[in-house]
């Protein structure tokens, strides 16, 4: 039998009954935001609950996580080690947040997943991509994207973004940059070629969207994509219901 994206899996095995959806991009794409917008839509389109949450966080222990990786705590150990620090994140966060939520039928909303790992601590960050799949199929197991969102724009421009939100969200409006926001330009580049690279090599699960126009069309974008690849959440509540 056939799970998400063509993958095995034994026929005594339950069939998800949620719908995973992740949010992926570099700096300053606008992931939060569109987060929190499409859980709006859909809410109100399917009657159905959405979660909201994203990596590394979603739990009070995947959050300490986060909070220490983004001071940098981990950058002195190397890549692999923020890889290691991100994965322990990450069992927690599908242990006790993600996995529940999917098998109670949610909707799961994720800014971030598995392929930030991918394009950050890979491609970017240097560690070689077959110890990080590797690492990513003990950690992630069946538990895989039913679409993936790619907010794509050029680096200089999400890089301005991610500087304006810094220093709006600063009591002195000079905030400062966070571990990975700081990283030079060509690091960034690496990653906007990484997430490219992900699209073209998973195009049935990845739906890459313009990031660079304004939110309401970026916002749009994303309803197509997601009614195109999961056209049951596109028929409301009914549908649903039909599938229970």
């Amino acid at each position: 039998m056939l799970g998400p994206q063509g993958m095995t899996t034994n026929a005594s095995e339950a069939a998800p009954t949620g719908v995973f959806i992740t949010f992926e991009g570099g700096e300053g794409a606008g992931k939060s935001t569109q987060v929190l917008r499409l859980a709006a839509h859909l809410r109100e389109q399917t009657g159905r609950e959405v979660v909201t949450t994203r990596e590394p966080g979603g739990t009070p222990r995947a959050e300490a996580i986060r909070e220490a990786v983004l001071a940098g705590a981990a950058k002195p150990y190397g890549a692999f080690a923020e890889a290691l620090m991100f994965s322990a994140a990450r069992i927690d966060h599908l242990d006790h947040l993600i996995r529940p939520a999917l098998a109670q039928g949610a909707i799961v909303l994720c800014d971030r997943f598995s392929d930030s790992t991918r394009a950050y601590q890979g491609a970017a960050g240097g560690v070689d991509g077959s110890v990080l799949r590797a690492l990513e199929r003990v950690v992630v197991g069946e538990t895989r994207p039913h679409l993936t969102l790619i907010l794509d724009l050029p680096p200089e421009t999400g890089l301005a973004r991610a500087r304006r939100r810094a220093a709006s969200a600063a009591p002195d409006g000079e905030g400062e940059a966070d571990r990975f926001e700081a990283e030079a330009l060509g690091f960034h580049e690496r990653l906007r070629a990484a997430f490219q690279g992900i699209a073209e090599a998973e195009p049935e699960r990845c739906a890459v969207i313009d990031a660079t126009a304004e939110p309401d069309a970026v916002e749009a974008a994303i309803r197509k994509a997601v009614a195109t690849r999961l056209p049951t959440l596109s028929k409301g509540e009914k549908a649903h219901e039909n599938a229970a």
